[in-house]
């Protein structure tokens, strides 16, 4: 990997984390037409430090309001006084689903889960699952039945929106992406469910990246190049996130999310179709 390669990688991490579209994937699939080798998993999880810096960064009001109020009712002793401490334990509640499927999926995770073959499927099924969503929320609606916002958010959207980030441990299905299906599936208008999404990744996110960090540390800053490498990916994710945050969350207040479904059925579609072919390796 070189330096331009590198800035490539952080532009994709960053454009793709957010949207409902895979990071994982795009930063498997892109090495692969352009010849690169793969950056693997543990390069992946590292560079996430750039995207997860532009959320701390785009939510900092919430962030240090939420950790306050969750420190303040532990020193209290009443953990759940208010809303804002409420939001951080339903967090940290929907943060455990994908805790332990990673810890028990994190051979598959590094290995057989990073095929083209199921990186493809994974685009074209969470597709049709977020389309499902979309129409259901269409319908409610159409009903009149009014959609949940942030102050709406209960323990059983926080578990569920949590089971469904379990799910982007398969690369394909997009961490953004099976949140914010989660979050119509339950009811929160697409704004919120992508607000929740963002706030839900942090924990997972900055685990996931010390895990990797400390684990690979030799083979990732083995020298002053690799360590250089990581280091612009993770400043170019980190720049390029943030704006992919505002505009995602500008652009779902008007708009619905078949843009994205497209390109993901697209996509898989031609992945499937190339690695059946040979033109790209599956593995």
């Amino acid at each position: 990997m070189d330096i331009l390669q590198a800035a490539v990688l952080g532009i994709i991490q960053g454009l793709t984390e957010f949207l409902p579209i895979s990071s994982t994937a795009h930063l498997r699939i892109v090495p692969a037409l352009l010849g690169w080798r793969d950056p693997g998993a543990a390069f992946t999880a590292v560079v996430q430090f750039g995207t997860l810096a532009a959320v701390l960064l785009y939510f900092s009001k919430e962030i240090v309001s939420i950790a306050g109020a969750v420190v303040r009712g532990i020193m209290a002793g009443a953990p759940l006084r208010d809303r804002e401490a409420q939001l951080g334990w339903m967090i940290a509640a929907g943060t455990l689903p994908i805790v332990v499927a990673g810890l028990a999926l994190k051979h598959h995770i590094e290995t057989s889960f990073r095929s083209l073959y199921v990186i493809g499927a994974s685009l074209i099924v969470l597709a049709l699952v977020l389309m499902w969503a979309e129409r259901r929320m269409q319908r409610r609606t159409a009903a009149g039945t009014p959609l949940t916002g942030m102050d709406g958010i209960g323990w059983k959207e926080a578990l569920i929106v949590g089971l469904a980030q379990a799910v982007a441990l398969v690369p394909g299905s997009s961490r953004s992406g099976t949140t914010i299906t989660g979050g119509l599936l339950v009811g929160l208008d697409r704004a919120t469910a992508a607000r929740f999404s963002f706030l839900l990744s942090l924990p997972s996110v900055l685990a996931a990246g010390v895990l990797e960090l400390v684990r690979e540390r030799e083979h990732l800053l083995s020298s002053d190049v690799g360590a250089l490498n990581l280091l612009v990916a993770t400043a170019v994710s980190g720049v390029v996130g943030y704006a992919s945050i505002a505009f995602l969350l500008d652009y779902l207040k008007r708009h619905t999310t078949y843009l994205f479904i497209v390109y993901r059925l697209i996509v898989g579609t031609a992945l499937l179709a190339l690695a059946a072919s040979g033109v790209l390796p599956a593995n």
